[in-house]
């Protein structure tokens, strides 16, 4: 079976995603310890909150650099919410500038919409060769819960990415796909079949 590691390093959300994973298949161990980390199958970046706090938790932890290894060595990463806006070069929040893991290009920042935190259901748009979101239909939803988002997806397009864009006040990256890492703003240990098929594929690439 598939061993997967769910990083804790101080973040909430671990074990909802933990039993999403189970359930799509995948053996799960949520631990701090880095040679874990650093020799599953798969590791998965969960994130919420605030982008400076679990910056702060995985610098304490040292996982940093964990994390680019794995990249760097083709071995399967994948970010959730703000799991998923760490992995970019910074984050802004309330005008304060936290730098990121500077695995994927640009940055993080608020949303433009009229409605902040943008939360629950949203149609995601992806891109054509998406192995996150094989086999799903057309306007397929995830479950959303952020204020912040990488608002230029043709930056990561531009690097090479497949980007599944949504929009909530404009468009933005709600998934990232790059080599070995992939990323998912929604969460899809909460958005039913379609989370569930989401893991699915990525267990399948491991």
């Amino acid at each position: 079976m598939t061993g997967v590691v769910v990083l804790d390093y101080g973040s909430g959300n671990l074990r909802s995603a933990e039993r999403a994973l189970v359930r799509a298949g995948a053996s799960v161990t949520v631990t701090a310890d880095l040679a874990a980390a650093a020799g599953a199958d798969g590791l998965v970046v969960p994130g919420v909150g605030a982008f400076a706090a679990c910056m702060a938790g995985i610098d304490a932890l040292g996982a940093g650099p964990v994390i680019a290894d794995r990249v760097a060595a083709g071995r399967p990463v994948l970010g959730i919410c703000v799991g998923m806006q760490v992995l970019f070069g910074h984050g802004e929040e309330h005008g304060v500038v936290t730098k990121g893991l500077g695995l994927l290009p640009g940055g993080i920042t608020r949303l433009p919409a009229r409605r902040v935190p943008h939360m629950g259901w949203n149609t995601v748009e992806p891109p054509a060769g998406s192995r996150l979101l094989a086999g799903l239909p057309p306007a397929s939803r995830f479950y959303f819960v952020h204020s912040y988002a990488a608002l230029d997806p043709g930056a990561l397009a531009d690097a090479g990415a497949l980007v599944t864009t949504a929009d909530h006040g404009a468009p933005f990256a709600a998934a990232v796909e790059l080599g070995p890492l992939s990323a998912a703003q929604f969460h899809p240990e909460k958005s039913a079949d379609t989370g569930a098929t989401l893991l699915r594929n990525w267990i399948a690439t491991l």
